[in-house]
């Protein structure tokens, strides 16, 4: 005789973090596809598109009270693939290919095993503050945004700004934690004057405008500058430990 057993359902909290995450690996995923086809700036886009869902799934898990390891795993595959694989192959294909033999294709993958280490570090070692390292999502925007802003460069001078942006993945550069602000401890007027910094850039720079965003961003760890630190009202700088990388 069998016995009956109780399937436990998934709390509503915890799926719907995971299906925008699910959200961040299918703009992956097409990103890579239109790779194939060679359409660079699309591919670009959808990376951009996909540092949106990243940011949403961890403000969604938090606002519910859904994190969960199975969250933070699932965050971590498919950053692996947007920001990892995605980016590293749209540098090989608009800058790299065919550059000194295999070379183009190496300075792709060291890009993609950077950042996996980077996951992975950062999954085992949670340091309250700042992310030790540039964070994933900003590597991985950062190199497809030449691609976006139809940059033309010499590979030479592509391959060293991949190789630089993997080994800053992969240091323990301070890089500010915006996620670490909550309603309450933000400064309303600073986060006034970057929106509309930001919308200006968009104005202003139009498809160059991610290129300049996440280029302040990458120069604020080079310059020990602590963007959540600036934009929050607490003076402690001990911050929440995040179990979601943005």
């Amino acid at each position: 005789m069998k016995k009956n057993r109780h399937v436990r359902g998934v709390p509503f909290t915890k799926i719907i973090p995971n299906m925008i995450t699910s959200g961040n690996l299918l703009c992956g995923m097409l990103s890579l596809v239109m790779v194939i086809h060679g359409k660079f700036v699309p591919a670009a886009w959808l990376v951009f598109a996909a540092v949106f869902f990243d940011y949403m799934d961890g403000k969604m898990a938090r606002s519910l009270g859904g994190s969960s390891a199975f969250g933070m795993e699932l965050d971590s595959l498919a950053d692996v693939v947007s920001f990892g694989v995605a980016p590293g192959l749209i540098v090989y294909g608009a800058y790299l290919h065919g550059f000194l033999g295999v070379t183009g294709a190496l300075v792709a993958a060291f890009f993609a095993l950077c950042g996996a280490l980077r996951l992975a570090r950062f999954n085992v070692m949670h340091v309250p503050g700042s992310f030790q390292g540039l964070p994933i999502p900003a590597g991985g925007l950062f190199v497809a945004s030449f691609a976006m802003a139809e940059f033309s460069l010499p590979p030479l001078v592509m391959a060293l700004i991949t190789v630089g942006t993997a080994i800053l993945m992969v240091s323990t550069v301070p890089y500010g934690n915006l996620k670490k602000l909550r309603k309450g401890n933000v400064n309303r007027m600073k986060v006034t004057f970057l929106t509309t910094f930001v919308a200006v850039l968009f104005i202003t720079l139009r498809e160059k405008a991610p290129l300049a965003g996440i280029l302040l961003y990458v120069a604020s760890g080079l310059l020990r500058f602590d963007w959540g630190a600036w934009l929050s009202l607490e003076v402690d700088g001990n911050a929440e430990v995040e179990h979601r990388e943005g």
